[in-house]
């Protein structure tokens, strides 16, 4: 009975460590975080225990940056301030693994490559979509850097 009960108390906290340790989203989820306006964003992203990281305003857009309570993802909301239609949401991660499952799920969503480029640090992205919805993957330039994933409203 007591290891039954230890088996019991391990597990629990093994659960609860995975839930407050890093947290990845589903595709849906990143979506979703874009339809959100900045405030229902941050009250929403807090919910899973993101931290605020960072801030960054222009007369062009505001962005907010959150790291998860392990610093293994980080996620950011873009505003624009005249074009809505570049408002996204940039979610980043170092694990290869992680970049796996998310093209798995962008094809498996019904996404179709369609077009491959440079962005101004040297990084390469293949972009998707799926009638109006674009996302991008972007691959890291270097092992430090990080893969990401712009989903576009």
């Amino acid at each position: 009975m007591n290891a039954l009960k230890i088996i019991f108390i391990n597990l629990f906290f093994m659960l609860f460590h995975a839930q407050v340790s890093g947290q990845a989203f589903k595709l849906e989820e990143l979506a979703g975080f874009n339809r959100l306006d900045m405030a229902a964003f941050k009250t929403e992203i807090k919910k899973h225990q993101y931290k605020y990281y960072d801030k960054t305003e222009s007369p062009a857009f505001v962005l907010y940056e959150y790291e998860s309570p392990d610093y293994t993802y980080k996620i950011g909301k873009f505003e624009y301030t005249e074009e809505k239609s570049e408002d996204r949401i940039e979610f980043s991660f170092k694990d290869k693994k992680d970049h796996d499952i998310y093209l798995k799920a962008v094809l498996g969503a019904g996404y179709k490559q369609t077009e491959k480029g440079k962005i101004i640090t040297g990084e390469t992205y293949v972009d998707y979509f799926r009638n109006k919805s674009q996302i991008r993957i972007v691959m890291p330039a270097t092992e430090q850097d990080n893969y990401t994933i712009l989903v576009f409203k």
